[in-house]
């Protein structure tokens, strides 16, 4: 009998590992949240910048590595403001948890970062070798969590309520 191409996909969705990963909100001068529109099956879905988690790297070099990646952002053009107490995770749906990965992982476990953009819009860059992101735009907690996908909803309402300091008018 010949197996799946995958990696064992015959197991059990929730026996599956987390896979490592980070997340990052950046916020700008007007207390907004950059927001990636994904270029992937979900269409309409937006979400901050995240990623894995490469071996021996720091979860913080992760993140700013995952922004500059991902949005053109480099570790100059921001301030750390703050790191989640904890590591949070999200589970994959049915219809994706056996091809995202290569099946591998359930979802992944972050930890996610607040950061104060220091540039100019214009250093945004979304055109990388690994693009993740069709456009972007900076947007209010409201519209961001009417813009994800369900599956991550729960996630983002953890991270929006650890950082809602960093949002408010002070």
């Amino acid at each position: 009998m010949r197996k799946p191409t995958t990696s064992k996909p015959w197991i059990e969705p929730a026996r599956r590992p987390y896979r490592q990963g980070v997340g990052i909100m950046v916020i700008n001068g007007e207390r907004r949240i950059f927001a990636g529109q994904r270029l992937d099956r979900f269409l309409e879905a937006w979400q901050m910048p995240q990623g894995g988690i490469d071996d021996g790297e720091a979860p913080l070099e992760a993140a700013l590595r995952e922004l500059e990646e991902e949005t053109g952002i480099g570790r100059g053009l921001v301030d750390v403001l703050a790191e989640s107490r904890d590591w949070l995770s999200y589970d994959l749906p049915a219809d994706l948890v056996d091809s995202a990965w290569k099946g591998r992982y359930r979802g992944q476990r972050q930890k996610w970062f607040a950061v104060r953009f220091l540039g100019r819009d214009s250093v945004v860059n979304l055109v990388t070798p690994h693009q993740e992101f069709g456009t972007w735009r900076w947007t209010s907690p409201a519209e961001l969590m009417a813009s994800i996908v369900d599956f991550k909803r729960p996630l983002y309402e953890l991270v929006l309520q650890e950082f809602a300091s960093h949002l408010d008018e002070q």
